[in-house]
């Protein structure tokens, strides 16, 4: 369906596509498949390299740092790629060529990851360090052809603020469900001490995302006017030999203010998130002493927290309608609601930390896309050029920075408190590094980019107003 709009007061004869229900839905199960992963991949990969097969926590760390250095290349070089028009985009597309070939095999990847040579962890050492820089890499990078992609659709897809609002809910609720599966489901299945359960949460996981990318498809398939618009506008800068080569691009986005603020407060997210996340395996171990089952009540406290405040963070949304002030708001109740696990060592005080710190990250996770995708508007403006894959290949490396801090905190902490790698108990300084890692340090990173954000970060109601006015003229 096409929506004709006026805007500031001027009448606009350039259509808009708005997309069905079902379309919206089935977009939004790429939100579902990528939450459902990043959750499992960050609680527990790191943990289960480390204590369950025991290798050394520098070179869990370092191996981690390698695989974010590929990062440096894949995520923005595969957004490079596929920026570009090919024989199959006239018919296909520019985005669903792409998702629809790597969706698979980025899903089965995940297996492979737990499933390491069954060797000596000291003597074959290097053998399990090899394995786990190539599953990593390995997994990043068939995962960067689908999200960089799927992400990069939604703003050239959705172009009415309203349908962007819509479909951002939609991604954030489906969302949630797959952190929920991420979150809830391995833990009844991982038994402490026994590596095989790790690879079985692993298949259960791959089996609930192949049913979820079969429903995807019709998602992420691209409107004829869309595709038409893109060729077009490539073919008109051909002409005028505007092309801008990848580190071009590159040096372009980071001199974009609002694009820097918003990777470096999400940089800061990532890490505070991840850090906790993992971090609760060791405390669930070590510090409340319970099976792993205990994560999935833990998490279902973090769920709760964000769904019941979902409806009071849309009716907000809507009230002020300044993406900037909510987006502060959310992330600097993110920040304080975390500080409390330095010193809780309750299964109850975790809950109730847990459900709190749920309901200033819903307010993040709701904007995320939104505000990304008016960022990605102020470019198409300064540039004249879409370059959503590009921009979400940045976006996607300076967030996944997030691993590498992880590792090298948890590898200095865990070395300066005496932590021992595969060790049925720790010493209460090494139980103190764990409350480090899990709170303190990683809230000060998000603190950080809080700072930065609010500083730099200068899309404001009418600013954006103009944007989308400017979008329309230029019919990009």
């Amino acid at each position: 369906m096409k929506s004709t709009n006026k805007q500031n007061g001027t009448d606009n004869d350039i259509p808009e596509i708005l997309h069905s229900s079902k379309s919206n839905y089935s977009y939004g199960l790429g939100e579902f498949i990528m939450q459902t992963f990043s959750i499992g991949f960050g609680a527990y990969v790191f943990y289960f390299y480390e204590v369950e097969i025991g290798l050394d926590s520098w070179l869990v760390a370092f191996g981690f740092i390698l695989y974010a250095i590929w990062n440096a290349v894949n995520d923005p070089l595969v957004g490079y790629i596929c920026d570009r028009p090919y024989s199959f985009t006239k018919r296909w597309g520019r985005r669903f060529p792409w998702i629809i070939s790597f969706i698979v095999p980025s899903i089965l990847t995940y297996v492979i990851l737990f499933a390491p040579p069954n060797v000596d962890p000291r003597e074959g050492q290097w053998l399990l360090f090899a394995w786990l820089v190539f599953t990593t890499c390995l997994f990043d990078t068939a995962f960067s052809f689908v999200y960089v992609n799927s992400a990069a659709l939604f703003a050239d897809k959705f172009r009415n603020e309203d349908e962007r609002r819509k479909v951002s809910g939609i991604n954030m609720t489906l969302g949630y469900i797959g952190i929920a599966v991420g979150a809830i489901v391995p833990p009844l299945i991982i038994n402490y001490g026994v590596r095989e359960s790790f690879i079985n949460q692993a298949f259960v996981l791959v089996c609930i995302a192949l049913i979820a990318a079969l429903f995807m498809i019709p998602g992420i398939r691209e409107d004829q006017e869309t595709i038409e618009r893109y060729l077009r506008a490539y073919e008109e800068f051909k002409e005028k030999k505007k092309r801008t080569s990848f580190f071009g691009t590159f040096k372009a986005a980071f001199k974009q203010k609002s694009f820097t603020a918003f990777v470096v407060l999400f940089l800061g997210y990532g890490v505070l998130r991840i850090c906790l996340l993992a971090s609760m395996q060791y405390g669930i171990r070590y510090i409340l002493k319970l099976p792993a089952a205990a994560g999935s009540l833990l998490m279902v406290a973090f769920l709760l927290g964000s769904l019941i405040s979902i409806p009071l963070w849309v009716k907000y949304a809507r009230k002020v309608d300044n993406n900037r002030k909510i987006m502060i708001i959310a992330a600097f109740m993110s920040s304080i609601f975390a500080l409390p696990m330095i010193i809780l060592d309750t299964f109850i005080g975790w809950a109730i930390i847990l459900f709190l710190w749920g309901i200033g990250i819903a307010g993040m996770f709701i904007l995320e896309a939104v505000v990304f995708a008016d960022i990605i508007d102020e470019s198409v403006i300064e540039t004249g050029k879409r370059r959503e894959g590009m921009y979400n290949g940045f976006y996607v490396f300076i967030n996944r920075l997030s691993i590498v801090f992880q590792a090298i905190i948890f590898a200095v902490v865990h070395e300066l408190t005496g932590f021992v790698e595969g060790a049925e108990t720790q010493s209460e300084s090494a139980i103190w590094g764990i409350r480090l890692t899990m709170s303190v340090i990683p809230v000060f990173f998000l603190l950080v980019g809080t700072l930065i954000f609010w500083k730099l970060y200068d899309i404001t109601p009418e600013k954006s107003n103009i944007i989308k006015a400017k979008l329309k003229e230029l019919n990009l």
